[in-house]
């Protein structure tokens, strides 16, 4: 890891929802949880990966989110993530995401953990 992963970082990005996105165990096309907790992973590590060494990724290993609100399908949603915490090799974030009408979808917080890719891979 780099000196320069710390708390305070935040990043912010938007997503088009899309139909392999859905609750499939509903009649609507909704936004599912599993899909939004994904978007939330993601945007963590692309917050992550430029402070990280070349042979390092992070990979989750804690995940305290609530669901707040649905979403139908063709929406965009915003996730909004923040570093509050680094400690060794493990970072918590806090973690947000909203839809295209400004409601607030999803709320908590996620852990993810600095690994060497190589001894990873080596098991």
């Amino acid at each position: 890891m780099k000196d320069t992963l710390r708390p305070g970082l935040t990043r912010t990005e938007t997503y088009l929802t899309s139909i392999d996105m859905r609750a499939r165990q509903l009649v609507a096309d909704v936004f599912s949880t599993p899909s939004m907790i994904s978007l939330m992973e993601r945007t963590c590590t692309e917050l992550t990966e430029p402070h990280l060494g070349e042979n390092e990724q992070t990979v989750g290993t804690h995940v305290d989110v609530r669901h707040l609100a649905p979403t139908k399908i063709g929406q965009s949603v915003t996730m909004s993530v923040g570093i509050i915490e680094v400690r060794g090799n493990k970072i918590r974030y806090v973690v947000s995401a909203s839809n295209d009408q400004g409601i607030t979808i999803g709320e908590g917080t996620h852990w993810r953990a600095v690994i060497d890719t190589i001894k990873f891979a080596n098991g």
